[in-house]
Order: structure tokens, then C-alpha cells, then sequence
């Protein structure tokens, strides 16, 4: 057990866990000894793999029982792959601290750099000091711009923190939908077949573009909208009469959005909303016309 420990990476004593668990295959016995063999080392490896995946003990012994009971993993393990690989065609890339301070002005700012590292857009690298891998060169240079533009690195950072709780939201919502209108049929089994998984993995494939093509169209749609609406604002132009029918979108924190959520469910939280904002504009309008009674009585006395 110790040379299967010290080939795998793994210590003696989770072995004999995943022994326990039934997730080796029992060793082939020789006297008095236990001999462990390519089988279990390969299970050891395959098992390490889908736990840096974030798979769980219980889901990889039903993934394991599937394959031992000769339904295969190929298609699972593709669609593994398929999930966890790269969802953008960007490359990350490697910056250190002079350049970093040289993109933002020269100055060196050590709570702006915590605060990236901490959101995931520069990662340490380890065994060096002033290196750091950056998963997202685009994001970097998106900053970069920003702050030229006059924008301070809190504010930035804050900003990312906001738009990252939106899209994560957008992104939650669209896996839901998808899962619910096509990778139900695929994922009906627990372990899915090996034949369901590779049609999901060819699924996911082809779906995988259209989250960020939908974002994208919906994006440029409202920021024209938003735009021209501040534009006309701030150069005082009249905007066109908008009838009381008009839908109109209004932003609202994510807290809230999944505080109603929660509440209500999701197909009531625009009703909810709506609902709710009828009802304190009622009683904002009763309080105003009470106010205006009581403020009207009091000169009438004192004239």
C-alpha cells in the first residue's frame, strides 16, 4: 500500500478510506500480504481527477459503479471535460508588479492589488514576488482604460463585485432554462448513460456560444437605450411622451431580486415588484393628500 500511496500522490490512510468506501477495488491477496496493481493506481488517478473537478465521494462511487458494471464512462468523462474546459477562446497571461504600476499611472497602490487578487483578476504566482498570472487579459485592460479615463481602482473593483453578482445571476438563470427545456432528457439517469452523456457533451457544445451571444445583443440593446436616455438628460432634450402602458426596465439589486425570489418564487417576482410599487405609490399619494388637508386646516385657524 505504501508504493501504491507513494505512485498516486495519495497517503496510506486515504486509501483505506476509499477502500472503505468501496471506491478501489479489492486487492489481490498473496500470503499474507495485499497487492496492489495498474487497476488501482488508475482508479486512484481517475478518482483524484474528479474530485479537482468538484465532484463529490458519494457522485464518483455512482460514476464508478456505472463503469464496473459495464456501462462505460467515456461519455460521462467527455462531458466532464466538456463542462469544466475553457468557456472563452482567451488566453490568461503572466504581468509583473512594474508593469502593472506602469499600466495604472505608476503609482503603486498594494490595497488595489489585495482587492484584484481577491476578485480573481490577477493571481499570484506561487515561488515568485512580484509576478502574477491574469486569467483575463481583456478584464485587466478594461481597468486599465477605465482608470485613464479617471475612474479610481475602489471604484472599479466595486463595480466588477456588482456586475459579477448580475452575471452570475444571468448565468444561473440560463443553466436552469437549458436544463430544464433540453438537458433533462439527457441527465434522467444517476450516472446519466454513456450514450445520454455524449449527446449532452455534443449539446453543450453547441449551446455554449449562445449565453454569451444572447448577453451580448441584450447589452448593446440597452446600453443605446440607457445611453441616448442620459444623453437627452444631461443636454436637457425633451424625451417623447411615454404612455402609462410602456414597460419600462428598472434596475434592482441582486439581493432583492433573490430576497423576492425566495419569497415568492421566480415566474412572481415581476409581479410581486409590480405589485408592491403600486401599492407604495398609493399610500406615498393618501399621505401626501392627508398632508395637504392638515397643513390646509392649519392656515385656515390661523387666518
Amino acid at each position: 500500500m505504501e508504493d501504491l500511496a507513494h505512485a498516486s500522490g495519495a497517503t496510506v490512510r486515504t486509501i483505506r478510506a476509499y477502500q472503505d468506501r468501496g471506491l478501489l477495488p479489492t486487492p489481490e491477496r498473496r500470503g499474507r500480504a495485499n497487492v496492489y496493481g495498474e487497476t488501482h493506481l488508475a482508479r486512484l488517478l481517475q478518482i483524484a481527477d474528479l474530485l479537482d473537478r468538484g465532484y463529490t465521494l458519494a457522485s464518483i462511487k455512482e460514476l464508478l459503479e456505472a463503469w464496473d458494471a459495464g456501462r462505460g464512462l467515456g461519455g460521462v468523462l467527455g462531458l466532464v471535460a466538456e463542462v469544466h474546459g475553457p468557456w472563452t477562446d482567451e488566453e490568461a497571461g503572466r504581468i509583473t508588479r512594474a508593469e502593472l504600476d506602469a499600466k495604472f499611472g505608476g503609482a503603486q497602490d498594494d490595497e488595489a492589488i489585495a482587492e484584484a487578487v481577491e476578485l480573481g483578476v490577477l493571481e499570484r504566482v506561487p515561488g515568485t514576488a512580484d509576478e502574477f498570472l491574469v486569467p483575463s487579459p481583456q478584464e485587466l485592460a478594461v481597468a486599465v482604460e477605465l482608470h485613464a479615463a479617471g475612474v479610481p481602482l475602489l471604484a472599479i473593483s466595486g463595480h466588477l463585485k456588482e456586475l459579477r453578482g448580475q452575471v452570475e445571476h444571468i448565468a444561473s438563470r440560463f443553466l436552469e432554462f437549458t436544463t430544464e427545456h433540453v438537458f433533462a432528457r439527457y441527465l434522467g439517469h444517476r450516472p446519466p448513460t454513456d450514450a445520454d452523456a455524449a449527446e449532452a457533451a455534443s449539446m453543450v457544445r453547441r449551446l455554449r456560444p449562445l449565453a454569451q451571444q444572447t448577453v451580448d445583443a441584450e447589452l448593446a440593446r440597452a446600453m443605446r437605450m440607457f445611453a441616448t436616455r442620459h444623453l437627452h438628460h444631461h443636454l436637457g432634450a425633451q424625451e417623447s411622451a411615454i404612455e402609462g402602458s410602456e414597460a419600462r426596465p428598472v434596475l434592482l439589486p441582486l439581493r432583492t431580486t433573490r430576497a423576492v425570489q425566495d419569497l415568492v418564487g421566480p415566474d412572481q417576482v415581476t409581479a410581486f415588484v409590480t405589485a408592491a410599487t403600486e401599492r407604495e405609490v398609493q399610500a406615498r399619494t393618501l399621505d401626501g393628500l392627508a398632508s395637504s388637508h392638515l397643513i390646509a386646516n392649519k392656515v385656515n385657524e390661523k387666518g
